[in-house]
């Protein structure tokens, strides 16, 4: 029998300390199924701080992840209020941190149906998500990083604007104004709007209902890059404006 709390212990002890711990799997194998009851049990230890879920992330969106992890479907994790970024993130209470580009969905209405949460989206923005996972060397199996909460650490989003197509939109993403990774939201399956009706599938089926106010991050659009203590990072989608963070 696994122990679900022990293991969510585990993993939170070592995102608190900023210390890495061996994969969870060495020692105590387990499915997909418990690794998504370890996440769950990681929140509630949040929530019991005083955090506040805020939304949904996405994650393995590219089809060559999908099929590197060996995996047929997205994987999920769960924001909370303490993730948001406004202009700067603190990576000396980060193990491994990296920075993607995103696509941001704002959610206006509560989703009852993964059919009707396009129709919940008031808003669409350029966004980033800060990585850390809290494994020694940043390597894990598909149990461990669902467990890990999908690797979930930061994250933040540029102005909100009208929902529109953001099926190839494209992302340049900066440090100290050097180029460092460019791609189109096409890369997140295809179009993230998909991704976005995977959230709402796979939170209702969790149990969970998209709440008004809450974001989802469809996802990356290209690979994540180390964030480096005192960098300066830019994020533009075009027609979406920028968004920026410094560390």
């Amino acid at each position: 029998m696994v122990d679900v709390d022990m293991l969510a212990e585990r993993l939170d002890k070592a995102a608190r300390d900023v210390m890495p711990v061996a994969k969870l799997t060495e020692r105590t194998p387990f499915d997909v199924a418990t690794a998504y009851a370890v996440q769950r049990a990681g929140i509630e230890r949040r929530r019991r701080r005083g955090e506040r879920l805020a939304g949904v992330k996405m994650g393995f969106t590219s089809r060559a992840k999908m099929a590197q992890m060996g995996v047929d479907d997205v994987i999920w994790g769960l924001l909370t209020d303490a993730m948001l970024t406004e202009s700067a993130v603190d990576v000396s209470r980060l193990i491994h941190p990296r920075i993607e580009p995103e696509i941001a969905y704002l959610i206006g209405r509560e989703v009852r149906s993964a059919a009707e949460v396009e129709s919940a989206v008031t808003g669409v923005a350029v966004g980033f998500e800060v990585l850390d996972s809290r494994y020694r060397d940043f390597k894990f199996t598909l149990p461990d990083v669902i467990a890990d909460n999908a690797s979930a650490a930061r994250f933040g989003f540029g102005a909100w604007h009208a929902p529109r197509d953001l099926s190839n939109v494209g992302l340049l993403m900066e440090i100290d104004g050097r180029p460092v990774q460019t791609g189109s939201s096409a890369a997140i399956l295809g179009d993230p709007a998909r991704s976005l009706r995977a959230a709402a599938r796979l939170a209702l089926g969790a149990g969970l209902r998209l709440e008004p106010g809450w974001i989802v991050l469809a996802g990356a659009a290209t690979a994540a890059v180390p964030l480096p203590k005192g960098a300066h990072v830019r994020v533009t989608g075009a027609g979406l404006g920028s968004v920026e963070v410094t560390a």
